[in-house]
């Protein structure tokens, strides 16, 4: 007999299932019968406890495993006969009529929508580039060079100056009282690279070996201590110790000493600039596809199913759990997380996820053997032992399907961008880098 499905609303619908009762229980007692060859009670030896008492302890847990066992089974072949795509899990409860000897479950549930997307020759999107300059190849260098500096006294007549690492003592106070976290001793810190507030650099700045310096400070009403942001302290402070840095030559030697196989300095640029490139590409190709993903979600129409977006919102909220307890977040587990902060997002997330999926069946755009090969080469450049980063990824299925989820979002950015109104911009450098 053809499955009745009963629409409610948009993408709800709902199916009376039928179980014969002769067959639940049947089953039940097959279950129980097979149980008690295995379970102990006082009195008896193991296999010989009586039907009934094992029916007494047992049947119940064991009459609702087979009922929705069944139920389960009946609602997937009644889905699969109505060739139905079901989304999320479906809400079982059991009718109080049902004909004579059945047992009768209405299951109310989601479908898939029909996902409809517009001309994407209408769409609008800006695509990035930007190029490595000779510049930020410098910087960069000048940054390896400091991972490699070392640090000798300045001469006591010498005033504490820029890139000096300099040791103090130094004491708060707000209203003339101290605070958390205002007072430390031989304290080190390195002038002007943003490890004090500048207010306290500049206050540092000149001080000789054995000074000593009060001054005011304002915090940042944004400063990540909420105690103290927006206020104003005074601070002591005395300086006991002063070195100037010492940065190795740009040389053969220092190309040497970063593993460049040529060891010379020109090798050293060309081996930053590969680097840089690389990070340039990965960089514009994640902007470029959100510039995608934005144009696409606006040229689609689809109900969105709420048990997905639910389940959305769920994965969400354990995230933020996860990042809490690894941030030391007391009682994290059970931190409460109104789920209301994250709907907007799973609802994003859904609904891309839906749009892509369509654009991808329809138009083929599955991840190709070649692609992830390609994908899989490409990021294991970055290591120093690339062959076996690319075995670490081929031999397990997860890391291997988070790969081809990456290949196939490239495949539909540019797919989109073959189709769409595309307006080219060029960054700086310097902007993209710094980007969030």
């Amino acid at each position: 007999m053809a499955v009745q499905v009963e629409t409610l609303e948009k993408l709800e619908r709902r199916i009376t299932l039928t179980l014969a009762a002769e067959t639940i229980n049947g089953e039940v007692a097959n279950r129980l019968k097979r149980l008690s060859r295995t379970v102990k009670a006082d009195g008896f030896r193991p296999g010989k406890v009586p039907m009934s008492v094992v029916a007494q302890r047992y049947g119940y847990s064991v009459h609702y495993e087979v009922v929705n066992d069944r139920v389960g089974q009946a609602f997937s072949s009644a889905a699969a006969e109505a060739k139905l795509r079901v989304a999320g899990a479906p809400r079982i409860t059991q009718k109080e009529e049902a004909p004579e000897g059945t047992l009768a479950f209405e299951a109310t549930f989601e479908v898939y929508p029909e996902v409809k997307i517009g001309d994407l020759s209408q769409a609008e999107v800006e695509r990035v580039a930007a190029e490595v300059t000779d510049a930020a190849i410098d910087r960069t260098i000048e940054i390896l060079r400091k991972q490699r500096r070392t640090f000798g006294l300045r001469p006591a007549a010498e005033g504490a100056q820029e890139t000096d690492r300099v040791t103090i003592d130094f004491e708060g106070k707000i209203d003339g009282e101290p605070f958390a976290g205002g007072k430390a001793d031989d304290f080190q810190f390195i002038i002007g690279e943003g490890q004090m507030l500048e207010q306290f650099d500049s206050a540092v700045r000149g001080m000789k070996v054995g000074e000593s310096k009060t001054f005011a400070l304002q915090f940042p009403a944004d400063y990540h201590g909420a105690d103290v942001a927006g206020k104003e302290a005074d601070f002591m402070v005395t300086l006991k110790r002063i070195e100037a840095q010492n940065l190795p030559a740009v040389d053969d030697a220092l190309a040497k000493s970063l593993g460049i196989k040529e060891g010379t300095v020109e090798g050293l640029r060309a081996d930053v600039r590969k680097n840089l490139e690389r990070e340039v590409k990965f960089r514009l190709l994640a902007r470029n596809k959100a510039a995608v993903m934005e144009a696409l979600a606006g040229a689609a129409e689809l109900d969105l199913p709420n048990a997905l977006v639910a389940g959305e919102t769920e994965r969400l909220i354990e995230s933020a759990r996860a990042d809490l307890k690894q941030r030391g977040v007391k009682d994290a587990e059970t931190t409460p997380i109104p789920a209301e902060i994250f709907k907007p997002q799973a609802e994003r997330r859904v609904r891309l996820g839906l749009v892509v999926a369509e654009l991808v069946r329809a138009n083929d755009l599955r991840a190709r053997p070649e692609q992830l090969q390609a994908h899989i080469e490409e990021m294991s450049q970055s290591y120093e032992k690339p062959a076996e980063v690319m075995r670490w990824y081929l031999s397990d299925r997860k890391r291997m399907s988070e790969v081809e989820a990456v290949v196939i979002e490239n495949n539909v950015a540019d797919f989109v961008l073959s189709h769409a109104k595309v307006t080219d911009k060029v960054l700086p450098f310097d902007e993209l880098m710094t980007a969030s």
